[in-house]
């Protein structure tokens, strides 16, 4: 294996619309949300290990989840762990990180990829992966995987690409905000826009010029820091001025100011498992069309539902179309699937009602 191939692992989020089963205390990334054995992190660690070092595979996550990373991926040392004492959105901690690596590495390429994806044809993500890679290490460029669109989603944010071009890899002529209905159907018609899936590609070099290029201010906040990093010293540095970065995306921060940006549309199926109905979408149905995950169900009258609940728990369910069963614990959950993006209100109520303990 290529020994300048590093990998940011991001698994700082807490994934709220799959609440019940995801919560601030265990969030979804270590969780097997598919019952396939295996929790989201682990997978995509598996992953990034088909192309890059496991030793070179480093974890971005808030310093609360430090514990369950070392556990549910036992190959990992601390040193790999990278732990953000407060959220600040994805610039600062991929920026953080950056730096780290660079530090231990100048030559370094390296893949920025979010823990809670589902890709099944691991062999193409990796032959996508290894041409970005060999783009970047030869040319100064911000580099993204983008989704070819299969209907007009208005939950993403999408990439307009130059569609001039017959190669591979296309310059980006701009991103676009998450669009409304009638947008995304010209978006599709146009044949040029991807979906954004927040996976990214650079040198280390080329991403923390244009940080220090695009973000100055960000930047020196981090840059006075360099010689504390991969030292005892580092956690006291980043304790202390980390919480004064500002919360702003990396697409905010450096993709949408530069115009060395270039996607490949990826070649594999793609699943962000954002939500309940996207992991409904992901999951074998019975001859109803519900999705089971653990439990053992009797099933009346009762179609497209999503299920879930502990190992083997026997689950009846009659006349019930479209919905959302989640048990765990002290929490049931009997919710539309038409209403999925209003389970984080419904969490927010259910910590005012009962405590903050179930979130």
């Amino acid at each position: 294996m290529n020994k300048n191939y590093y990998a940011i692992l991001m698994a700082g989020g807490v994934g709220s619309r799959f609440w019940p089963v995801s919560t601030e205390a265990f969030p979804k990334q270590f969780h097997d949300m598919l019952g396939t054995g295996d929790t989201l992190i682990q997978k995509t660690f598996q992953r990034l290990s088909r192309l890059i070092p496991k030793e070179n595979i480093f974890i971005l996550t808030n310093e609360r989840y430090n514990d369950l990373v070392l556990e549910q991926l036992p190959e990992v040392t601390q040193r790999q762990v990278v732990l953000e004492p407060v959220m600040r959105n994805t610039a600062p901690c991929i920026l953080y990180a950056s730096l780290k690596i660079q530090k231990e590495n100048p030559d370094a390429v390296m893949i920025v990829a979010p823990s809670d994806h589902w890709i099944e044809d691991e062999t193409t993500f990796s032959k996508n992966v290894q041409q970005a890679f060999d783009f970047c290490s030869e040319n100064n460029a911000l580099m993204t995987l983008g989704i070819q669109p299969t209907f007009p989603n208005t939950g993403y944010g999408y990439i307009e690409f130059n569609k001039a071009s017959a190669e591979a890899i296309k310059s980006v002529n701009q991103f676009r905000e998450k669009p409304d209905y009638e947008t995304a159907k010209q978006f599709i018609a146009q044949g040029n826009f991807l979906w954004n899936a927040g996976i990214f590609m650079w040198s280390v070099k080329t991403v923390i010029e244009t940080f220090k290029t695009n973000q100055p201010t960000l930047y020196s906040l981090f840059e006075n820091g360099i010689s504390t990093y991969n030292t005892d010293a580092e956690s006291d540095f980043i304790k202390e001025n980390y919480p004064k970065a500002e919360n702003i995306s990396v697409d905010y921060a450096i993709m949408e100011k530069s115009s060395n940006v270039y996607v490949i549309a990826a070649e594999f199926d793609w699943n962000d498992l954002g939500t309940w109905g996207s992991l409904y979408d992901k999951l074998d149905k019975d001859a109803s069309g519900n999705a089971v995950v653990h439990a053992r169900t009797l099933a009346e009258d009762a179609s497209g539902n999503m299920i879930r609940t502990k190992k083997d728990k026997i689950v009846v369910v009659d006349g019930l179309q479209d919905y959302i069963i989640v048990d765990k614990e002290e929490v049931l959950l009997i919710y539309p699937k038409a209403k999925e993006q209003d389970i984080k209100k419904v969490l927010q109520k259910v910590k005012d009602n009962f405590g903050n303990h179930l979130g």
